[in-house]
C-alpha cells in the first residue's frame, strides 16, 4: 500500500493534478493525504502497516515542512519522494533527472539544525540570510497576492533579486563564527549556510559542498565588500558556481558549527520558508553537539 502525501501549494498549485497522475500508476493501492490537513504525524505513522510506503509529493518547501513536522518520530517505513516543486534544489543536488519516486530515508536522517529567534529547525538544503531572504519575503507577498486574485503565475525570484540589488536591499555588516573562529565582514549581500550545493532555484553558492559527508560539515558563503553594480555583474555567476573566482568579494568557510550575526534585521529563509526580522542564526551539524551552545 502506498500513502501519498501532497502539498496542494507545490508546483505553482498543480500538485493535486500531479498526484492524481501518480496515483494512477499504482493500480488503486493508494491513499492520498493533503499534508496541510495532517494534525499529528505520530498518529499518521501509527496507522501505517508494515511493508507500506509513504510517497511525499512537493518541492523543497514541502520537504522542509515534512522533516520538521516529523522530528523525533521513529519512522520505520520507506519514505519516497516525488518532486513536483518549482525550484527542486534537493533533486538538483543529488542529480536525479528521472521523474519517478525514490527513497529518501538516508537523506532526511541526521539533518543539521538552525536556531532562529529562539526556535530550532532542521534544514535539508540551506539557511539563507541577506538578499536571498529578502527575495523569499517579496516572493511570499507576490504569492499571497496571486492567490487572492486566483492566479497561478510563477514567482520570478531572479527578477526580484536584480531589483533588490539595484534599488531595495541594503547590505549590512556581519560577524561570522565558524567552529569557534570569528570573522568580520562589511557590506554583506548574502550569507547562506549550505547542507547541499544548490538553493534559490539553481544557484550554487558552495560548489564543493557535499551533503553526504558523515561528519555533517556545512559550508558558509559570503558575498561582501562591493557596491551594487559590481555585485550585480557577479551575481549571475552564482548559477554556475563561478562566483568563487572573485576572491576579493566572495568568502567560503566550512565547519560543523556556524553563527552569523547582522547589524540590521533582515529576512531568513530555511529551504525557502521565510522568517522575518532576524539579526542572527546559528547552524550546526546534528551529529555533534554545537560548540557555541
Amino acid at each position: 500500500m502506498y500513502h501519498i502525501l501532497f502539498n496542494p501549494y507545490s508546483g505553482n498549485g498543480c500538485a493535486e493534478e500531479e498526484t492524481k497522475l501518480l496515483s494512477a500508476l499504482y493500480d488503486g493501492e493508494v491513499s492520498q493525504y493533503d499534508i496541510t490537513k495532517i494534525e499529528s504525524y505520530s498518529d499518521f505513522f501509527t496507522g501505517i502497516a508494515e511493508g507500506d510506503s509513504v510517497i511525499l509529493c512537493g518541492g523543497d518547501g514541502t520537504l522542509n515542512r515534512f522533516v520538521n513536522d516529523t522530528e523525533g518520530i521513529d519512522i520505520k517505513c520507506d519514505i519516497l519522494y516525488y518532486a513536483i516543486g518549482s525550484g527542486n534544489d534537493f533533486l538538483r543536488d543529488i542529480e536525479k533527472t528521472d521523474k519517478v519516486p525514490f527513497k529518501i530515508n538516508d537523506y532526511i536522517a541526521n539533518l543539521p539544525i538552525v536556531e532562529v529567534k529562539g526556535k530550532t529547525y532542521r534544514f535539508l538544503n540551506n539557511v539563507g540570510f541577506g538578499i536571498d531572504g529578502y527575495c523569499c519575503e517579496v516572493g511570499d507577498a507576490i504569492k499571497a497576492k496571486n492567490e487572492k486574485l486566483g492566479r497561478s503565475k510563477a514567482v520570478n525570484y531572479t527578477s526580484i533579486a536584480i531589483k533588490g540589488l539595484l534599488f531595495h536591499y541594503k547590505p549590512t555588516s556581519a560577524t561570522v563564527t565558524v567552529d569557534g573562529k570569528e570573522y568580520r565582514y562589511k557590506k554583506v549581500w548574502i550569507a547562506p549556510t549550505m547542507k547541499g550545493r544548490f538553493y534559490g532555484g539553481g544557484m550554487m553558492p558552495t560548489p564543493a559542498q557535499d551533503r553526504t559527508r558523515a561528519d555533517g560539515e556545512l559550508s558558509l558563503m559570503l558575498m561582501h565588500g562591493t557596491g551594487k553594480l559590481k555585485t550585480l555583474l557577479v551575481f549571475p555567476s552564482l548559477f554556475k558556481g563561478e562566483h568563487i573566482k572573485h576572491e576579493k568579494m566572495v568568502a567560503i568557510h566550512t565547519g560543523k558549527d556556524i553563527s552569523v550575526t547582522f547589524d540590521n534585521p533582515t529576512a531568513v529563509q530555511i529551504d525557502g520558508e521565510t522568517i522575518l526580522g532576524v539579526t542572527s542564526y546559528h547552524a550546526y551539524a546534528k551529529v555533534e553537539a554545537p560548540v557555541n551552545a
